[in-house]
């Protein structure tokens, strides 16, 4: 079944301009590029976007470093979507990450960790509104 995701390349993925390489691997894998922007995110949309982190001793850190470059949104659209994506994506934690997975080859640090994939069905048709519209 065909689902699509929302994927981030956050302000570490766009400074280090690894762009080309993360979105190769998801085409290589044969996901369509459904929509695709580069912005400077606003903090009442990561702030929103974030929200299940409030009250957490990091959740300014994770406004202000999302805020603190530009960012690629992209549509994401394939089979099991979702699962394929978070799989390729690795673990939020780039030091637990399997050998292969985008975090675990281009990221140190959760607080950095290059990309964010949409975790189900119902989160990715709420991210892409937020995003897209």
């Amino acid at each position: 079944m065909l689902e699509q995701s929302l994927v981030i390349i956050k302000p570490d993925g766009v400074k280090k301009q690894i762009i080309g390489e993360i979105i190769q691997s998801f085409e290589q894998r044969g996901f369509a590029i459904k929509e695709m922007k580069m912005e400077l995110l606003e903090k009442n949309i990561v702030k929103e976007h974030y929200a299940h982190l409030e009250g957490k001793s990091f959740f300014q850190d994770v406004i202000d470093y999302m805020t603190s470059g530009p960012v690629v949104c992209l549509i994401l659209e394939g089979p099991s979507g979702i699962a394929a994506i978070r799989q390729m994506v690795g673990a939020t934690n780039p030091l637990e990450a399997l050998p292969g997975t985008i975090r675990a080859k281009y990221a140190f640090e959760s607080g950095a960790n290059i990309i964010h994939a949409s975790d189900s069905t119902t989160a990715a048709e709420i991210e892409i509104k937020r995003f897209f519209g």
